[in-house]
Order: structure tokens, then sequence, then C-alpha cells
């Protein structure tokens, strides 16, 4: 999933997107909402830390070779270094480690339903710490999220087998991406986009690789041909291709196209996660998701022009 580097549809220009696009932006949904039950599904052979550490670490790996091959200055320099390690740990350490641990206690598409509550909370820290402007929209978001959270916070309580810490860890996660994407904004960056997302995952799966190595059993590292498929997918779908999307397009797409995206990656992963790993939705689940969707689509999408 993506580590936003900027407020969703911010500072993008409004040029209608072209059919490339369309079909890139498609597949980046795809990819990062098919992203949670493939994470649901290899928690089943290896723990969350090394999971995240070695996806993570390999994942940007693969995107500093990337980068550099094409030419990018992939080396920050003097103070840019500061840049990486403040925003590093909100945005990638916190959210990343917080959100595999609520994917670990919950079903895999309301984890995602959970952590994509992001925006909302973005826009209410801006409300409370950066003076920004309470709408009605704002009103609206908050109270279609509370509901979702509240549907499955009791789902979780009632059921046999509820795992409600889950959705406390997904919700400081959402809450971690969020401050990290306000700090994000405010941010006066001098190296390339790419070079400080390829330094955050590198420095953030180092700190993964020490905590999962103090806290969690060494693992066996003989996991089934399924097992490793999924953790390809980690590794080069989800930090690898859909990283490498997400920069080609990122800065030309409408900020409406944005929304849209980020509204459908919890409804893709609530809806694969029946093939995936065998989870299927209760009524909870989808008038949840109706519910995150309304509210990301009240603080992202771009108000209409007034008609003359």
């Amino acid at each position: 999933m993506p580590s936003r580097h900027q407020g969703p549809g911010g500072g993008l220009s409004a040029h209608p997107i072209t059919r490339r696009q369309l079909w890139a932006l498609v597949a980046l949904t795809l990819m990062w909402g098919t992203n949670w039950p493939m994470m649901k599904y290899s928690l089943r052979e290896l723990s969350p830390l090394y999971f995240r550490a070695l996806t993570m670490s390999c994942g940007a790996l693969w995107l500093y070779g990337f980068y550099r091959f094409k030419g990018v200055r992939m080396w920050p320099q003097g103070r840019e270094w500061r840049s990486v390690m403040s925003l590093g740990l909100p945005n990638v350490l916190g959210w990343h480690t917080l959100a595999i641990l609520g994917v670990k206690e919950l079903a895999s598409g309301r984890a995602a339903i959970l952590g994509f509550t992001m925006p909302i909370w973005t826009v209410l820290l801006g409300v409370l710490f950066f003076k920004e402007k309470l709408t009605s929209r704002i009103g609206l978001a908050v109270l279609a999220v509370a509901l979702a959270i509240g549907l499955l916070t009791f789902n979780e309580f009632t059921a046999l087998s509820g795992k409600p810490l889950g959705i406390v860890w997904m919700e400081l996660a959402a809450l971690s991406w969020a401050a990290g994407t306000l700090m994000m904004r405010r941010a006066h960056l001098s190296m390339p986009m790419e070079t400080l997302t390829v330094w955050m995952l590198i420095l953030a799966s180092l700190c993964l690789w020490g905590l999962a190595f103090a806290l969690e059993p060494w693992p066996g590292w003989q996991f089934s041909a399924p097992m490793w498929g999924s953790l390809a997918y980690g590794a080069l779908i989800n930090y690898g291709f859909a990283q490498i999307i997400w920069f080609g397009m990122a800065r030309q797409l409408p900020p409406a196209t944005s929304a849209m995206s980020i509204m459908a990656i919890p409804l893709i992963g609530t809806l694969t996660a029946t093939l995936i790993v065998g989870e299927v939705p209760g009524w909870q689940d989808m008038v949840a998701v109706v519910c995150v969707m309304t509210a990301i689509a009240a603080v992202l999408l771009p108000r209409r022009p007034p008609t003359v």
C-alpha cells in the first residue's frame, strides 16, 4: 500500500486522465487492495515483524536498483538525512509496523477498512493542531467513520473469536500515517521523492529486523510454494511495481481520480479476501466499507465550482 508523501490529490494537476493512466490506476488499486489478504496469507507461516522486515527490505533494494538505473540521485545529502528519519518514523515504521500487527489480529478486509480511515484522521489532526477549517464535509466524514468503527468493534466483541485489540492497532496505524501525511505536506524537501521513499523503507526495515529479532522466534525459512509467492508479491508488487506506477503518474492525476482510487482500496481488500484467505465479509463489513468510502469522498473529493 502507499506510503503517502503528500495529501491524496494535493498538488496534483487538473489535466484529464489518459487511457494509459486509467489502466495504470486500476492496476495500482488492485495491487494495493489485494495486498491486504496477501499479507494475511503470509502470516500463516511467518510472524508479522519478520514478514514486514523481509518484504520491506527486499522491496527497498529492488526500488533502489531501479531508480539508480533510471539516473535518480539516490543518496541523501547533509540535512536531508534528518528528513528521511523524521518523516520515515510515522509514514513507514509506524504505519507498516502497527498495520501488520492489526492484520495479524483481524480479518484482512476489516484491517483494510480501518487502515483507510487515515484521510479522516489527517483532516481532524489538521483541525486540532494546524487550525484548519472544520467543515460540514468533515463532520459527515467523522460520523461515517465512527459508525464504521462502531460496527466492526461491536462485531469483534460479540464474535467468539473476536480480537478487538486489532482495531486498536489499526487505528493507531491510521493515526501514525495521518500524522506523517501532515508532516510531509509541510516538509521542504530538496531530494527526489523516490530517494526519500527508498531510504525511509531501508531504515525502517533495519529497525524491523531488530524488533523482530528481539520479540519473535527465529523463523525456519522453510515455506510452502504459495507462501514464497505471497512473499514475492509483498516485496516486488506492493513495495516495488506499485510504488513505481504511483511515482510515474501521481503528479498528473486529477484530485478526484486519486481520491476514487483510495476509496476503492478497502473495498478491493474486503472482496479479494474471500478468494485468497476464505474470509467471507458480513453485513457489518460491507456497511463499514460504504461508510469509510463515504468519509474518504467527503474529505478528498474536490468541491464543484459554483455555477454562474
